[in-house]
């Protein structure tokens, strides 16, 4: 795990989301509370749980960015589910343990990439060194008086500047065994029978293929990269992440909760209710089946996160309240976090647009009054309509920018988006907010 204090993290997580500052500081807290565990002795870190965080605020104000850009600061496994997507016990559909197996997948893929870095070079060379084989034959009928160790170093060289890509060759890769889906009451596992095979000492089946170089080059890294990383260490090693340093994102929480008071506990409430029985166990620790090994719950830091527009936090069970110790409120966007959130962040919305015009030639440049405008619409259409959060600027900016999108071809041309173009674009939100200045 990466060493950021609260104050670095937070810092990091304002370059990708606007405001929300409480709800930044509690998962920095949490955060960091996993590094000082870590360096606690043995029989210490075991008493040391995570204090599980409940996020709740109105869609499109940051709650999932901010567990998702938690992940990738500290690159830990990191899964998000949505809790209406489970069904209890003895029903069809998914289980809960299934967020703890998508975490341990996650957390392989992780560690895998990393390995996969390590050998990269060695893997490259690999590769080269077969494609070489393949392609100097063609060399050798297009250069018969030139020695084979010359041609064998300029094909070489030709591979790693990729002089070569376009190139049509035949090459033999292991072909690649699909995993079959077996569900048993309702419960999903996959069995890969080519890996079993080659737990039984069987070689994978290989097949000859006809591709590019690069596309060639891209296949035999992973297959040399494969057989260069320690299978068993990985699995080891995602298994410790997971978790250690796991994390999950479980969205849309207050479905599952009750419908508040004067609920009949009846009909749909049975059945959320049960969703969360199954999901305590998880949420308190347990030890849960994967086909990498079993793995323990009792460390991995879960973040829920609802709207709680009809329910409330404490519409959830007692039992799992009580393990989601920590509940932050998101506040609803203005007009200015609006302004903000249109030019601040490193991935903002016109910052993006504007690149991806660019692709045609469109240079498009935004004045301060057209951005304040769409702000403002923005932000009166989550008050008078749906509140939709930062989703809502969505919507306005491809339909303001519909007609160029559309237009652009190639043909370089400089587009000034002011007040006026706004308002010109967007006339039917324009009117709607001045016919409703008179309505009682």
């Amino acid at each position: 795990m990466e060493l950021f204090t609260p104050r670095e993290i937070v810092e990091e997580l304002d370059k990708y989301i606007i405001g929300q500052a409480e709800a930044k500081r509690m998962v920095a807290v949490a955060l960091r509370n996993r590094y000082r565990r870590s360096r606690l002795d043995d029989k210490t870190r075991e008493e040391i749980t995570p204090k599980n965080i409940i996020m709740k605020g109105p869609t499109g104000v940051g709650k999932t960015e901010i567990a998702r850009r938690l992940a990738k600061l500290v690159k830990a496994p990191f899964v998000k589910v949505e809790a209406t997507k489970f069904t209890e016990v003895g029903y069809v559909g998914r289980d809960v343990e299934s967020m703890v197996r998508d975490l341990v997948e996650a957390a392989i893929r992780l560690v895998k990439e990393e390995r996969y870095e390590e050998v990269k070079p060695r893997a490259t060379q690999a590769a080269i060194d077969k494609l070489v084989k393949v392609i100097l034959p063609i060399r050798k009928e297009l250069s018969p008086d030139t020695p084979e160790a010359q041609l064998v170093e300029s094909v070489s060289e030709d591979l790693r500047d990729g002089k070569l890509d376009e190139l049509q060759v035949e090459i033999e890769i292991a072909e690649q065994q699909k995993p079959i889906q077996m569900n048993q009451n309702g419960q999903g596992a996959e069995i890969n029978l080519g890996d079993i095979f080659k737990q039984m000492g069987g070689a994978r089946a290989k097949k000859k293929r006809k591709m590019h170089v690069k596309d060639a080059m891209r296949i035999l890294i992973l297959e040399e990269s494969d057989k260069l990383i320690d299978s068993d260490g990985v699995t080891a090693e995602a298994l410790r992440r997971a978790e250690q340093e796991g994390i999950i994102f479980i969205n849309e929480i207050d479905k599952i909760a009750g419908s508040g008071v004067g609920s009949s506990r009846g009909g749909p409430d049975v059945s959320r209710e049960g969703v969360q029985r199954d999901i305590l166990p998880i949420v308190e620790g347990c030890a849960v089946s994967t086909k990498y090994g079993s793995i323990r719950t009792d460390f991995i830091l879960f973040i829920a996160a609802g709207a709680f527009h009809i329910s409330e936090v404490k519409d959830l069970i007692p039992e799992l309240q009580g393990r989601f110790p920590v509940v932050v409120t998101l506040d609803s966007l203005s007009k200015e976090d609006f302004v903000r959130i249109l030019t601040e962040p490193s991935n903002a919305l016109l910052k993006l647009y504007t690149s991806l015009l660019k692709v045609d030639g469109v240079e498009l440049k935004f004045t301060k009054e057209a951005i304040e405008r769409i702000a403002e619409l923005a932000s009166f259409e989550n008050t008078n309509s749906e509140n939709i959060g930062a989703r809502r600027l969505h919507s306005l900016i491809e339909k303001l920018l519909s007609e160029v999108s559309f237009d652009a071809h190639g043909e370089p041309f400089e587009l000034v988006v002011d007040r006026a173009y706004v308002d010109a674009h967007l006339a039917a939100e324009y009117r709607d907010m001045d016919l409703k200045r008179y309505i009682i």
